[in-house]
């Protein structure tokens, strides 16, 4: 397991009975996690400093209930770089702090390829990019990243994450389908030395297709194989789906990447918690080249 124990702005309080009790910079949350299956030591909702909490449906979905007057949203930093968290449907704040492992080492990759070659470029594909943290990462260690996501509220969302951190440039945003975007760049030419992608577990494209991630990563992977340059550098698959564990990430890319000698790794991600436990949060499989 990985562990984003680098946080400063970000702390897991406790957990316990499918909820987390989280500290993002001076704000408070409580909301619900799967992967809370144990009982809590303590009543989390009596908590004195909670600003808000989200509250499922019984119908489905769910909302979040504020406490006591608090900013619509805010900003949070990790090392070098900031972002925009505010609270969003379905339980969501824009940022996965759990993915601050990967950004360390992604950056490390690219710091490392420029180091060795400071004529270069690095170019990353990030897919399903959501609101840009790998984008920002990559970018704020010289990389040139083309980010990718069919929801415009997140792209642009990413760009003011991106100038939060002081990149104006190196970002080029595109809203479109990961998979048809993918496409025309294989008929254009277009190569990267990295692609990241965090493919959702289900999802609907614009003409109506349907996503199923057990059904489709791996043919995605495959494809997304043919933009990659002759001398790449990595290739990061992430997941949420419970059912897709690290080994089956591992495999995914060691056949889809078997011509291109990656070495392949694939782990859990975690989050450290005042409680002294590890909370874990989805798996990452990662071919180095």
């Amino acid at each position: 397991m990985k562990i984003a124990d680098g946080w400063k702005d970000y702390k897991i309080i406790a957990t316990g009975d499918g909820m987390k009790l989280e500290r993002w910079g001076d704000v408070v949350l409580l909301r619900p996690d799967p992967q809370v299956i144990w009982r809590s030591s303590r009543d989390l909702y009596a908590y004195g400093g909670i600003d808000a909490v989200y509250r499922r449906s019984a119908k489905g979905g769910g909302g979040w209930e504020y406490r006591r007057p608090m900013p619509e949203e805010w900003q949070v930093g990790y090392r070098d770089l900031k972002f925009v968290v505010k609270p969003m449907g379905f339980k969501h704040t824009g940022l996965f702090p759990e993915q601050a492992a990967n950004w360390d080492g992604m950056r490390r990759l690219i710091e490392g390829r420029l180091a060795a070659s400071p004529e270069g470029q690095v170019k990353v594909l990030n897919l399903f990019a959501y609101t840009g943290g790998a984008s920002v990462a990559c970018a704020k260690s010289g990389a040139l990243v083309t980010h990718v996501d069919a929801a415009r509220g997140m792209v642009e969302r990413a760009g003011r994450n991106a100038r939060l951190s002081g990149i104006e440039s190196g970002i080029r945003y595109i809203v479109d389908d990961c998979f048809k975007f993918v496409k025309k760049e294989i008929r254009r030419g277009n190569r990267y030395d990295a692609i990241i992608m965090d493919p959702p577990s289900y999802g609907r494209g614009p003409s109506g297709e349907i996503w199923k991630i057990e059904d489709d990563i791996f043919d995605f992977v495959c494809t997304c194989s043919q933009v990659l340059c002759e001398n790449p550098l990595f290739v990061l698959v992430n997941s949420y789906t419970t059912g897709l564990q690290p080994a089956v990430i591992k495999n995914i890319l060691s056949i889809a990447l078997k011509d291109r000698s990656a070495r392949t790794d694939a782990y859990e991600l975690g989050l450290p918690t005042d409680e002294g436990i590890c909370l874990p949060c989805g798996a990452s499989g990662l071919a180095a080249f």
